[in-house]
C-alpha cells in the first residue's frame, strides 16, 4: 500500500552520504504524463533500502508528491526520473537494474538483482530531472548479500524483525488449530502408508540448517519447487529444526476432520479446501517467479503491476478469460460468450480433458498475459484446484470477477467478496447479471478493483513470502513433541555450489559445521 506522505516507513530510514562511485548503472525511466512533481517531498521506501533484506530482487517504491504536498496518482512524464546503484567496493560488482515499473497510480517501483555481495555496501541515487528525489542518496551499508550467499541470520527474531514480518497470519493460525501437537513418530508410521501412492510427497528433514528429503510417490518432480524455497530460506535465516511432508500434487490430501478417530495429520500443500485439513503455503507458482523474477520468469508478482494495461477509462468494458479445459465452467464461459459477446470474450486455448468439444467451441489463440488487462473485467475460474492466476489477476488494473470455490491458496483469509473482488456463483449462473452490474455501477466496480489490488499488492511482496515460509516451519517445529530425525534413506540437498553462489559471509561460523547424521 502506498503511506501517506506524512508516515515514517522503517524501511525508509536509510542514511545518506556522498560517495565516489566505482561502479554504477543508470537508468532513463520512462512515463506519459507530466505533472507539478516535488522532488523533494516525494516519499522513496521499500525492504530494497534495508542493507539486511536479501531478496533474489530486491526492490523499493517511489511515491510522486506535487509542491502542496499531495500525493500525485497520475503517471510520471517520460524520462523524468533515472535511478542509479552504485557499488562502494574496489572491485567490480554486477547488479542488473531493469526499467522501473510504472504502477499507473502516481507510483513507481524499482527493482535490482546482485550478481555478487558487496561488502562496503551500495548507494542508490533516485534522481527526478537531476534533482535528488526525498533523501537520496541512500547508503546501504554493507555487506550487502546476494541472492546465493550462504550466510543466514542466526536469530530468527532478528531476520523476522527486519522483514517486517506480521505477528500472526489468519491462515496460519486456522491451519494449525487442528494439530495442537505433532507426533513425528505418528507420522512416519502413518503418512508413507496413507499417501505415498496418490501422487507426490516429499518427505523432509532440516537440521542444524541443512535441508534432507526423500520421494514418496510416483511424480515427485515438482520437489524442485520446495527445494529452491527451502535452500533460499535456509541462506538468509537459520530455521528451526524441523521434519514435515510436502505434498507437490495439485489436490489438497487429508479429508480427516479434527473429530474423527484417528484424527487428521499435518500434510503441507500449496493449495486448501474446505474439505480438507491441509497447512498451506504459498503455491509453487508464485514462489518460484518470485525467486527467479528478472532471470527465468517473465510474470511475477513484480512485474505484473507495471503491466496493467491502459488506465480504467481506456479499457474495453468487457469481461475476459483464456484458459485450458482444466474445468467444465470453463466450456460454459465460452458458450456464454458465443451467446453474449457483447459482455463476454472466453476462449479455450487448449484441450486435454475435454478434446471432444473442441470442435464445438473451437480453439483460441494464446494472448500475453499483460494483454487481459485491456479488458475490465477479469473471470477467474478454478483449474484443477485453485486458478494459480489469481493473485496476478489481483495486481491488475481490473475488476476480478471470481467464482465461487472450495478451493484456496495462503492469502485468500485476508479478502473479502464485495470490497476486493465480485463473487460469481459456482455455477456462473449470475455471471453476466454481475458483468451488467459492473458496467451499470462503473465507479463502484472501479473502487473495487483498486481495493482489491491496493491489498493484494501489501500481501504479496515477495518478502512477506519469506514470512509466511517461515511462520509455518517455526510453528510446526514448535508443535513437534518428538525430536526431527535424518533417516538413512534420506539425501542431503545442497546449497548451490557454482561461482555465483560464492560469497564471504561475515556470521559466524558455528551454524555451519557439519553435522553427523541420525538414523533411527
Amino acid at each position: 500500500m502506498i503511506p501517506h506522505i506524512n508516515i515514517r516507513n522503517a524501511f525508509a530510514n536509510v542514511p545518506h552520504v556522498t560517495v565516489a562511485i566505482v561502479m554504477t548503472v543508470v537508468l532513463n525511466v520512462g512515463f506519459c504524463r507530466s505533472t507539478d512533481i516535488n522532488a523533494g517531498k516525494c516519499v522513496v521506501w521499500g525492504p530494497g533500502l534495508n542493507p539486511h533484506v536479501v531478496l533474489p530482487v530486491r526492490y523499493f517504491y517511489i511515491q510522486t508528491v506535487d509542491s502542496r504536498g499531495q500525493n500525485i496518482t497520475v503517471s510520471p512524464a517520460k524520462d523524468s526520473f533515472r535511478v542509479k546503484i552504485s557499488s562502494l567496493e574496489n572491485e567490480y560488482v554486477r547488479v542488473h537494474v531493469p526499467a522501473p515499473l510504472d504502477r499507473g497510480d502516481g507510483s513507481l517501483l524499482v527493482r535490482y538483482r546482485l550478481y555478487g555481495s558487496s561488502l562496503k555496501g551500495l548507494k542508490v541515487e533516485v534522481l527526478y530531472q537531476d534533482k535528488p528525489v526525498a533523501n537520496s542518496p541512500y547508503t546501504l551499508r554493507g555487506p550487502v548479500y546476494h541472492e546465493y550467499c550462504d550466510c543466514p541470520e542466526p536469530e530468527a527474531g532478528v531476520w523476522r524483525s527486519v522483514l517486517q514480518c506480521p505477528e500472526e497470519e489468519p491462515q496460519i493460525r486456522q491451519d494449525f488449530s487442528s494439530f495442537p501437537s505433532i507426533d513425528l513418530q505418528q507420522l512416519l508410521q502413518e503418512v508413507p502408508q496413507r499417501f505415498a501412492k496418490r501422487g507426490g510427497l516429499i518427505h523432509y528433514t532440516v537440521v542444524n540448517n541443512q535441508v534432507h528429503r526423500r520421494s514418496l510417490g510416483k511424480y515427485t518432480d515438482f520437489k524442485m519447487f520446495s527445494d529452491e524455497m527451502l535452500l533460499s530460506l535456509a541462506r538468509k535465516v537459520r530455521l528451526p529444526d524441523v521434519e514435515f511432508y510436502i505434498n507437490v500434487g495439485d489436490w489438497p490430501m487429508e479429508n480427516r476432520k479434527v473429530s474423527d478417530k484417528p484424527g487428521p495429520v499435518p500434510i503441507i500443500s500449496w493449495c486448501g479446501s474446505t474439505d480438507t485439513r491441509d497447512i498451506i503455503l504459498p503455491t509453487y507458482d508464485i514462489t518460484h517467479s518470485s525467486l527467479e523474477a528478472m532471470r527465468g520468469v517473465t510474470n511475477d508478482l513484480l512485474s505484473v503491476q507495471g503491466n496493467t494495461g491502459p488506465v480504467w477509462s481506456d479499457k474495453l468494458d468487457k469481461a475476459f478469460f483464456r484458459g485450458r479445459d482444466s474445468r467444465e465452467e470453463r466450456l460454459r464461459l465460452v458458450t456464454m460468450s458465443k451467446q453474449n459477446p457483447e459482455l463476454l470474450d472466453a476462449g479455450i486455448t487448449a484441450y486435454f480433458f475435454f478434446r471432444d468439444r473442441e470442435n464445438d467451441l473451437g480453439k483460441a489463440p494464446l494472448v500475453g498475459f499483460f494483454d487481459f488487462f485491456k479488458y475490465k473485467y477479469q473471470v477467474n475460474v478454478d483449474g484443477t484446484v485453485a486458478a494459480y492466476r489469481f493473485p496476478y489477476l489481483m495486481l491488475g488494473d481490473s475488476l476480478v470477477l471470481k467464482q465461487d470455490s472450495p478451493y484456496y491458496e495462503h492469502f485468500y483469509a485476508h479478502l473479502r467478496a464485495g470490497v476486493h473482488y465480485i463473487p460469481v456463483k459456482r455455477d456462473l449462473s449470475d455471471l453476466m447479471e454481475k458483468i451488467r452490474w459492473a458496467q451499470k455501477n462503473d465507479t463502484q466496480a472501479e473502487a473495487i478493483a483498486k481495493a482489491g489490488q491496493s491489498l493484494v499488492r501489501d500481501l504479496l511482496q515477495p518478502h512477506r513470502l519469506y514470512c509466511y515460509y517461515h511462520t509455518v516451519f517455526q510453528t510446526y517445529a514448535a508443535r513437534q513433541s518428538t525430536r526431527p530425525v535424518v533417516h538413512p534413506d534420506m539425501e542431503l540437498v545442497p546449497q548451490p555450489s557454482d561461482h555465483t553462489a560464492l560469497c564471504s559471509c561475515h556470521r559466524s561460523s558455528e551454524e555451519h559445521k557439519p553435522q553427523q547424521k541420525d538414523e533411527l
